[in-house]
């Protein structure tokens, strides 16, 4: 089953989409990923969804990535003794380390010193997702003394977000850690790590992951965007995550910000997700606003690998319902002439200084493919360089990603315009265009006399040797 477009769609499952009938009618509105969210659910809950996933797979017979989704460090405001307080505008407000008192009016626990020793005066608090805003007038290694900036109702254990500070603290949590191993040991394709600050956290991660599975930087932090070369460099994918991002940068920079974040990924040849709230009104509505499907196609229109549901798909009224209308909103927008307009013109050219052999290999496949009348790009790949190679540079024909291992099969399942397809391991140049050709016709590209372009890499089975490049007719 060959999807008719290009840009993936990462669906999160979660009560409401947990039962297998549900998840195989997630697959066949248009899901191409399954994102498992550690934030909520037990580790039993996330091995179900994980079996059916795969129990799913198999009935169908493609190749179906699992994603696994850590919460990352959640930092919060401590209790409070008589229920919900109102913090007023212009009033002082303390925060402290004295997590056994419970808090009042003026001040609460704060539980995590890292943010003491990070804060300088005039730096700005933000609680409850930036609903109330504190701004600091004095602090030390054990308190901070702010002003009420906006002010609003506080409730027990709100999130706090620190725009603009680099936090001494791991992406990783003790939790996370157990998340990771459990995640790794049930087999999921990709890892998400949130909250990522610096590449350091990337490295750490993969120090512990060994490559068992991909690694996605979310980006919800300001202080990755100052690192966001390096981030995307060490990183194998990149999640745009807009909830946290918009929280901690004003709403008008997150348009910008986004679109650069693509353009970056698209340069490094590295997958990149838009995610959070884009088709929020279908949790308890049957259709999107127009503002929505609008902002899905923005993402489509910007050459992203793919766009994800959240709560739409997880907990929501309508999951099948979203996912289907999320399919739609990208064919149609793929379907437009401006489409190719647009993503012809934003092609990240290749530098001259530091080009590998399997990005020209990617580059020419796409150039064959706008001049010849090909039907299917294959990349024959092992560990899935060659087909994240052709798919940087978007070419017109489908990416056939054929590879003998399951492993990279599934991943490839979140890489734009791949369609990736389990193989056996071949011999041979003649062997493997055969097989290729073969291919392309058992899935329905082609027909016998049409054209296919291939890239593949001698000898076969090292990962990332790319360096052959063949044209071959459908027999």
């Amino acid at each position: 089953m060959h999807r008719q477009r290009n840009a993936k769609l990462v669906a999160t499952l979660g009560p409401a989409s947990s039962d297998r009938d549900t998840i195989r009618a997630l697959f066949e509105a248009g899901a191409d990923v399954f994102r498992l969210n550690f934030s909520h659910g037990s580790h039993a809950d996330h091995k179900v969804r994980f079996e059916t996933i795969r129990a799913v797979e198999r009935e169908i017979g493609r190749p179906v990535a699992v994603l696994a989704d850590l919460q990352g460090p959640k930092l919060r405001v401590g209790t409070f003794a008589a229920g919900p307080v109102r913090l007023v505008e212009d009033e002082t407000f303390r925060l402290d380390l004295e997590r056994e008192r419970a808090g009042d009016e003026s001040r609460v626990a704060l539980p995590h010193p890292e943010i003491f020793h990070a804060l300088e005066e005039g730096a700005e608090l933000l609680l409850d997702d930036g609903r109330i805003r504190l701004r600091v007038e004095r602090c030390g290694p054990d308190f901070a003394e702010t002003r009420v900036i906006a002010g609003g109702g506080l409730s027990d254990r709100k999130g706090v977000n620190v725009p603009g500070v680099v936090l001494p603290l791991s992406a990783l949590t003790a939790k996370d850690r157990e998340d990771l191993e459990y995640a790794l040991n049930l087999g999921v394709d990709w890892i998400a790590l949130s909250f990522v600050q610096r590449p350091e956290d990337i490295v750490e991660i993969k120090a512990i992951v060994q490559g068992r599975a991909g690694i996605v930087a979310k980006l919800e932090k300001p202080a990755a965007i100052g690192s966001l070369e390096a981030i995307v460099a060490a990183s194998d994918a990149i999640m745009v995550a807009r909830g946290d991002l918009g929280v901690e940068m004003p709403p008008e920079q997150v348009p910008a910000i986004q679109k650069r974040i693509v353009r970056t990924c698209r340069k490094a040849g590295k997958p990149v997700i838009v995610a959070t709230q884009m088709l929020e009104s279908m949790v308890g509505a049957p259709v999107p606003t127009r503002a929505e499907a609008s902002d899905v196609a923005t993402a489509i229109y910007d050459g992203a690998d793919a766009v994800m549901l959240s709560a739409e798909s997880a907990s929501g009224q309508y999951p099948v319902e979203a996912v289907r209308m999320m399919d739609r909103i990208i064919a149609r927008t793929e379907a437009d002439p401006h489409y190719r307009e647009a993503i012809d013109a934003s092609r990240a050219p290749l530098q001259q200084d530091g080009v590998d052999m399997a990005e020209t290999i990617g580059a020419a496949v796409s150039y064959v493919a706008g001049l010849l009348p090909v039907v299917a790009a294959v990349a024959y790949t092992s560990s899935g360089y060659s087909a994240l190679r052709v798919a940087r540079e978007r070419p017109r024909a489908p990416v056939i990603g054929m590879t003998p291992r399951l492993a990279t099969a599934r991943r490839l399942a979140l890489a734009w315009g791949v369609h990736a397809v389990l193989c056996h391991d071949v011999a041979d140049v003649s062997e493997m265009s055969d097989l290729a050709c073969d291919t392309a016709r058992k899935e329905g590209l082609g027909q016998p006399g049409q054209t296919v372009v291939i890239a593949a890499g001698m000898p076969f089975g090292v990962p990332g040797a790319t360096n052959l490049l063949r044209i071959a007719q459908i027999v």
